[in-house]
């Protein structure tokens, strides 16, 4: 297990290397957003199936995207986040494109860990999913995730948080409000 400090794991980010980490529901697997194709092949995922993009807070991910947020985004932002839910918005440019190719939205979270936050504060924003292979139970811990990528570096230290075990709530904004797409459930045993 190559367990790393902030600025250490920041070094492999910015050498476009993918990097484990935790957050308040599941392990994540992470990489800068112009290498992002990197994560699909990792995880054996379609790739119809988009990234999220994280961030440390909702200043960060405003700042990133440069887009004018609606009302109604902000305000739903700033009740969930820091926490287990990913709101996916209308967006456009070279975010939306690298996560999201060929697609009108993007899913954005900012997670309520700490050390993850902290990352991300020194980091920017990162595409991200969660440590499994594609079609298969997420890893819950560091071990377990660790164990399907071992290539990977990991933020330490560890043992990490516990997170809740379930993926975040998806929540997507349409022109008659928000709609959930994906309840949290645990995962099956």
């Amino acid at each position: 297990m190559n367990v790393l400090s902030v600025e250490d794991l920041v070094a492999c980010l910015q050498r476009d290397e993918a990097v484990l980490l935790p957050t308040d529901t599941v392990p994540a697997l992470a990489i800068r957003p112009p290498a992002a194709a990197r994560i699909w092949d990792l995880k054996q995922r379609p790739a119809h199936k988009p990234l999220i993009l994280m961030g440390a807070d909702l200043e960060q991910l405003q700042q990133a995207l440069g887009a004018p947020w609606k009302t109604e985004w902000l305000e739903e932002a700033q009740r969930v986040w820091p926490g287990a839910v990913t709101l996916v918005l209308p967006m456009a440019g070279p975010f939306c494109e690298a996560l999201h190719p060929g697609g009108a939205n993007l899913g954005l979270r900012v997670p309520a860990c700490p050390m993850t936050q902290e990352l991300l504060h020194n980091a920017g924003p990162l595409a991200t999913t969660s440590v499994n292979r594609s079609g298969e139970a997420p890893a819950l811990d560091a071990g377990q995730a660790s164990l399907l990528f071992p290539e990977l570096s990991l933020l330490g230290p560890v043992p990490w948080p516990a997170g809740s075990g379930c993926p975040s709530e998806v929540r997507a904004w349409s022109q008659d409000g928000w709609h959930v797409l994906r309840s949290p459930s645990p995962p099956t045993p």
